[in-house]
């Protein structure tokens, strides 16, 4: 069939990268457009666009899909099927019926649960011990369309959203290409979601980010996990943020009011309203991560130090 991929970070790639492996034919790329990156704020294409590039694909980039020269140049391309990772805009409805095949989405979780935005960030958050992937064909609903197929991932008790997206990635891009071939083939068809067990995951934004210690010890490490690398983790510090890496859960260590830090020579406690956290690497502002050790030793950090308190 002839493709139109539409798909913008890095964890779309392995999917588009499969997908040109393929027997079907890549006609073109949809990604969002080039922005500025990077410490030196310099406008830069997307992952995707940047294998595409490489692969000699024409390249969309439209500000918005709802722009007339847009859709033009996306019916010009005459693509049979549209398959979808982490696009980051909503097709219009006048869009969908482009393809004769409809636009395939590869969503990370396991639908109907987790429909939105951060599907990895709120399985971890949620302490689902599984996720997965599903491939499903849009409509004008948020992620609600008929399901083609699935695959399940074991979440594991050190997982970031970081490790466990690029992990569902490489997986869902074989999935991904099973689902066009089926259709293609006209050996698959899709079927509509449970109406039971329907879930949500907005999109995660900084002030969600930030941690709370007066949670128990497994709820906190849940939520540094799924918050990095990004958006990352954070405690005010001062005016401004401190960032926090993975900790490790120690209910070996002496209880702690939560926030309260207990500073050690290679180790720094910090307490919950249950078992206290082991500090991994933290980042302080404009400074590179290090060893939560390292920094309460520049900081001088104490020992009763609530951390996390507002100014």
């Amino acid at each position: 069939m002839r493709l139109l991929f539409a798909g913008t970070p890095e964890p779309a790639v392995p999917a588009l990268r499969a997908l040109l492996a393929s027997d079907h034919e890549v006609v073109g790329v949809l990604t969002r457009p080039d922005a500025r990156s990077g410490r030196g704020r310099g406008v830069r294409r997307s992952p995707v666009g940047q294998v595409a590039d490489e692969a000699g694909i024409p390249v969309l980039t439209p500000a918005t899909l709802r722009d007339p020269e847009a859709r033009a140049a996306i019916v010009d391309l005459a693509p049979e099927c549209c398959p979808v990772v982490a696009y980051g805009g909503m097709i219009p409805p006048d869009l969908l019926d482009v393809p004769d095949h409809g636009w395939i989405n590869l969503h990370f979780s396991l639908l109907p649960a987790w429909r939105g935005a951060a599907p990895v960030q709120a399985a971890l958050e949620a302490g689902d011990e599984v996720t997965g992937a599903s491939t499903f064909r849009i409509e004008a609903g948020l992620d609600t369309g008929p399901v083609f197929g699935v695959l399940t991932e074991r979440i594991r008790s050190d997982d970031t959203a970081t490790v466990l997206l690029a992990r569902l990635a490489e997986h869902g891009a074989e999935l991904l290409t099973r689902t066009v071939d089926g259709v293609a083939a006209g050996a698959l068809q899709a079927q509509p979601q449970s109406a039971d067990g329907v879930s949500h995951a907005p999109k995660v934004t900084v002030d969600a980010a930030r941690v709370r210690f007066d949670l128990p010890a497994g709820a906190v490490d849940r939520h540094i996990r799924a918050m990095t690398d990004a958006p990352g983790a954070w405690v005010p510090l001062g005016d401004a943020r401190l960032k926090l890496g993975p900790a490790v859960v120690a209910p070996e260590a002496e209880r702690l009011a939560p926030g309260e830090l207990r500073v050690g020579k290679r180790e720094v406690h910090v307490g919950t309203a249950t078992a206290p956290l082991r500090l991994g690497t933290v980042q302080p502002p404009g400074k590179k991560p290090m060893p939560a050790a390292d920094w309460a030793r520049g900081a001088r950090a104490e020992s009763g130090t609530i951390l996390g308190a507002d100014r």
